[in-house]
């Protein structure tokens, strides 16, 4: 499961302009604001930024200013992957340390959707064991109880984080992952191919 609930992309007109300042071709640029205050890359503008990511990285620098944040719900198991990427990228969690036993424990809060009925079962069964430990910790405050719960969560738990990327970031995440098993991971390349111009600027390769 993965869900990519709230994101926006900023900063391409920026971007776009910064491009053309080795060969100040400034005067080149065809790109405009729509009536609604998006920004459109024109002809000349775009052929020029496919030509530079087809270059390689030391030429479509102007991808490190393309700037995505996103609010990305998934679970543990896809987190460690995700966490590969560090360079260039930053993510503020919701904290399981600090906040593992403010609400009741729900089947709802695991990713369950590729597990056959068995291993569901048994994740019932482990979830209803989280609920009962954090209700004993409420009334205790027994660190041990509360070290049972973030020990024994397992890797399927989801979190939520905010998350900020760049363009470049995207485009060598997506070459990597576009085939990877994890059915997350196709969901996310999914929702990188609906970025502006993602189908230049990213996929394309």
């Amino acid at each position: 499961m993965l869900r990519i609930a709230e994101y926006d992309v900023t900063n391409l007109h920026n971007a776009v302009r910064g491009m053309r300042n080795p060969m100040k071709s400034w005067d080149r640029s065809d790109s405009t604001l729509r009536p609604d205050g998006s920004f459109q890359l024109g002809e000349a503008d775009l052929s020029l930024a496919v030509k530079l990511c087809n270059a390689g990285s030391d030429h479509r620098k102007f991808l490190r200013q393309i700037f995505v944040s996103a609010d990305i719900e998934a679970p543990l198991y896809w987190w460690k992957e995700f966490d590969t990427y560090k360079v260039g990228t930053v993510a503020n969690s919701t904290s399981t340390m600090h906040k593992i036993h403010a609400q009741p424990f729900s089947t709802d809060d695991f990713s369950t959707d590729q597990m056959p009925p068995e291993t569901r079962a048994v994740t019932e069964t482990l979830v209803a064991h989280l609920e009962d430990l954090r209700v004993r910790y409420l009334e205790s405050k027994d660190k041990a109880l509360w070290y049972g719960m973030i020990q024994l969560l397992p890797s399927g738990y989801n979190q939520l984080r905010t998350c900020t990327f760049n363009y470049e970031n995207l485009r060598n995440m997506y070459a990597a992952r576009r085939n990877h098993k994890l059915n997350e991971w196709h969901i996310f390349c999914d929702w990188v191919q609906t970025l502006p111009y993602a189908a230049d600027l990213i996929v394309k390769r």
